[in-house]
């Protein structure tokens, strides 16, 4: 074959190749939106969840899914944050908006006092929305908070909670000057404590059964610290290999983070168990039910449910 010929052939695999190429994906960037009624099960988890176990479809079109926690008597709570809702299921499936107006809220808990606390987004602060309305905390250091996100409640009634500084597009206010995404602590008298800037990506924030590790989601990967008797943490470190958005935990101590394929599971050893697959992205998990042994799941609009072998700490909201 002549070089003319040979360059003329190169030229046209090339030119095939790009064509095919962009053939794929303008047909990837087309692909229909996953259905979230789609029927899946779990895989056998030991101790966790048996294989085989329905993966159940409540329902689907919220607007903006987050904040699973459990009620006192088995409901189970989730915020609509862009419809400024918190719904409702009653133990016995019944759905009902349970607050309006509630600024956005993200991650929610319940204090020992039985207060109903919330990240609140739109107007970035810590409050409390139930029985009465109050914040609790919109500032730090005479700037104001950006844009809380998740938060965990301990025994004490101090609150651990998330303010990481989203994109452009996702903020509702500039984050001040040199400000940095952040872990922080409400103690019980009220003071707002700067935790840490290790967590440059904060999330998702748990605590283990004894209330004695932090862990927060920080990107890729999820981090430990060890918690004082005040509140405040040390002894940084890596624990798992996985991200993920909101975490649960079981009374065992095994975590569970809501990922873009479902629900990871890892051991209180930081070791990947497994994940139970969900037909859209998850972003909060938590146990609710009358035996805290269902695990509801919300994401995309879409909301779960699964009954697993493990169980969630009774005396715990999330």
């Amino acid at each position: 074959m002549g070089s003319k010929a040979s360059v003329a052939l190169v030229c046209c695999v090339l030119a095939s190749t790009i064509v095919l190429a962009q053939g794929q994906g303008g047909r990837a960037q087309n692909q229909p939106a996953p259905d979230p009624t789609r029927e899946l099960t779990t895989p056998d988890i030991p101790g966790v969840v048996a294989g085989g176990t329905k993966v159940q479809f409540i329902r689907a079109g919220f607007n903006g899914t987050e904040g699973v926690i459990a009620m006192p008597d088995g409901s189970v709570l989730f915020t609509e944050q862009d419809a400024n809702k918190i719904i409702k299921i009653d133990p016995t499936g019944n759905l009902s908006t349970y607050l309006e107006d509630t600024n956005r809220t993200v991650g929610l808990g319940y204090d020992s006092k039985g207060r109903l606390i919330a990240a609140q987004s739109r107007e970035p602060r810590i409050g409390v929305l139930s029985p009465t309305r109050t914040v609790l905390a919109d500032s730090f250091e005479g700037q104001p908070l950006v844009r809380p996100n998740d938060l965990v409640i301990d025994k004490k009634g101090g609150i651990y909670f998330s303010d990481p500084i989203p994109n452009a597009q996702a903020q509702f206010r500039d984050p001040p000057a040199g400000r940095k995404p952040l872990l922080f602590y409400i103690t019980p008298a009220g003071k707002v404590t700067k935790l840490t800037e290790y967590v440059t990506a904060p999330n998702g924030v748990q605590l283990s059964p004894d209330e004695k590790i932090l862990y927060a989601t920080n990107g890729t990967h999820i981090v430990a610290f060890d918690i004082r008797p005040d509140g405040s943490v040390t002894n940084p470190r890596k624990f798992a290999d996985t991200g993920g958005d909101g975490m649960a935990i079981d009374n065992a101590g095994r975590l569970y983070t809501a990922v873009a394929d479902g629900i990871r599971v890892v051991s209180p050893q930081g070791q990947i168990l497994g994940t139970i697959p969900t037909p859209v992205g998850m972003q909060s998990v938590g146990f609710a039910g009358r035996d805290k042994k269902t695990m509801f799941a919300v994401g995309r609009g879409a909301a779960y449910r699964i009954q697993m072998l493990a169980e969630g700490i009774r005396s715990r909201a999330k």
